[in-house]
């Protein structure tokens, strides 16, 4: 979702879609949905490193997911974000 995140924020900057309605189009998507998918990359970068770096889940479910991000997402200071994720990964959750 991360990667998905920033692909279609790259092609919005670079005008190939006109905003975040259109690339929900795109994309079969709800505009609600790709918002929270864009919102992603407000991450601190050290979480995005982190999460681009984990290992390809080949059977069963993502142990983290956007849903589990949204609290970390929400919060602007990268230092809180960084804590929460050390929570989250750590499994006291976010």
């Amino acid at each position: 979702m991360l990667a998905l995140a920033h692909d279609i924020e790259r092609r919005v900057r670079s005008g190939e879609l006109d905003d975040l309605a259109t690339a929900a189009r795109a994309y079969g998507l709800t505009r609600a949905r790709v918002t929270q998918i864009v919102n992603l990359t407000l991450l601190a970068p050290a979480i995005q490193e982190e999460i681009l770096a984990l290992p390809r889940v080949t059977a069963g479910r993502d142990q983290i997911t956007e849903r589990t991000l949204r609290p970390i997402v929400a919060e602007p200071a990268w230092e809180v974000q960084l804590r929460s994720w050390r929570d989250c990964v750590s499994g006291a959750g976010p």
